[in-house]
């Protein structure tokens, strides 16, 4: 065995790099910090001093990994907590009363969970250790029979995922994840059914949903087609009739220009046309909000702070401060506030930080497409 081939099999142990900011980092931290302090307290005041029933498993320590560090995995989702402790519990406590070795009980809850998982759509690893800890929970677990299921494991999951709900809601991050939404490519390229074709011919599960892991490749698609266009910049690819707004403009009136302009978002600007801010429909709870997830984290996050009435000013409820770019920016820079951001609508500002345009995604990809036309070879 030659040394080449050693080092690469021992590179292959190396652990891919961590592509997230430490503000990230340390708000998953804090998130888990926060759920399994709730978990754990909120279920030792509801149980009572019970020394049969545990106020918090171990399991919770791994369901908590999932939800506030990786929320997007579908392992993460509501249902996969839910329906895989569960499932998982019920398994497990049945395999401990029918087979009296605790090993090929253990085994067996196991396998059946993560079968039960797979047909019920609801995998989530750490309910392998919930199964195990019904078999191998020892006297005071198997005391409680088929009550372990409602208690500890529903008890402590329903908490743990509510605290993940407020977290998230209040730390502005969207939770339950909701799979990206695309748009057709400006090019002929792959779709949604080739990429469904290909995930169904692996012999491996990848843990990203299809519509996430689509918009991913159009997006490094866009980024990359973007590269060949350094010399067009944002303003010529902008939106230059901005409808936007003053910091005492009422909720009302913002929700008003929304529908008559039929746009997204309002600039927030000052006297001077400086950007102070940002407001969008799901900020003013505009009917029409796309989607019922994102819906429901904004109505979470104006549960936990001051609610706006339609005559309040919008600079109780804006955004700020707001992400802008510079006219003059090439829009092979700009792709990524739009790739890997979440940002929607960008707003253009002139070299005195004055609104000047904004830029949407629509915007940019119809740029992309007309200068790609005219850089085709005519009669081609």
């Amino acid at each position: 065995m030659s040394r080449a081939y050693l080092a690469r099999q021992l590179a292959a142990f190396a652990p891919a790099p961590v592509a997230l900011p430490w503000r990230e980092r340390l708000r998953s931290s804090l998130g888990a910090l926060f759920g399994i302090a709730l978990t754990g307290g909120l279920a030792h005041w509801l149980i009572g001093p019970v020394a049969s029933i545990p106020f918090l498993i171990a399991p919770m320590g791994a369901s908590a990994v999932l939800l506030f560090a990786v929320p997007a995995s579908p392992l993460a989702q509501p249902w996969s907590i839910m329906g895989g402790n569960l499932v998982s519990a019920a398994v497990g406590v049945t395999c401990a009363l029918l087979i009296a070795d605790p090993v090929a009980a253990a085994a067996t809850a196991a396998a059946v969970s993560i079968a039960a998982m797979f047909a019920l759509r609801c995998v989530h690893p750490p309910s392998g250790a919930v199964a195990l800890t019904a078999v191998l929970g020892g006297p005071a677990v198997h005391a409680l029979g088929y009550r372990f299921v409602i208690e500890p494991v529903a008890l402590q999951s329903a908490v743990l995922l509510g605290s993940a709900l407020v977290y998230h809601a209040a730390t502005g991050h969207r939770y339950p994840h909701v799979p990206a939404r695309t748009a057709a490519p400006a090019q002929p390229g792959f779709s949604r059914a080739d990429l469904e074709a290909l995930l169904r011919e692996r012999d491996e599960w990848l843990d990203i949903d299809p519509a996430d892991l689509e918009a991913l490749l159009r997006e490094a698609s866009i980024r990359a087609y973007a590269r060949t266009f350094g010399e067009v910049v944002c303003a010529d690819v902008m939106t230059r009739e901005v409808v936007s707004i003053g910091a005492q403009t009422t909720v009302r009136e913002a929700r008003r220009l929304l529908r008559r302009h039929d746009v997204k978002a309002l600039p927030v600007i000052d006297a001077q046309r400086r950007v102070k801010g940002i407001v969008t429909r799901a900020d003013l709870a505009d009917d029409h909000a796309p989607h019922a997830g994102r819906l429901l984290a904004s109505r979470l996050a104006r549960l936990l702070a001051p609610r706006a009435g339609f005559d309040d000013p919008v600079d109780t409820l804006m955004s700020a401060p707001v992400r802008t770019v510079a006219a003059t920016m090439p829009i092979a820079e700009l792709v990524p506030i739009f790739a890997g951001r979440g940002h929607h609508h960008v707003p253009v500002v002139d070299a005195e930080e004055r609104l000047t345009g904004i830029v949407t995604q629509a915007d940019l990809i119809s740029g992309l497409y007309h200068q790609s036309q005219a850089r085709a070879p005519q009669g081609a």
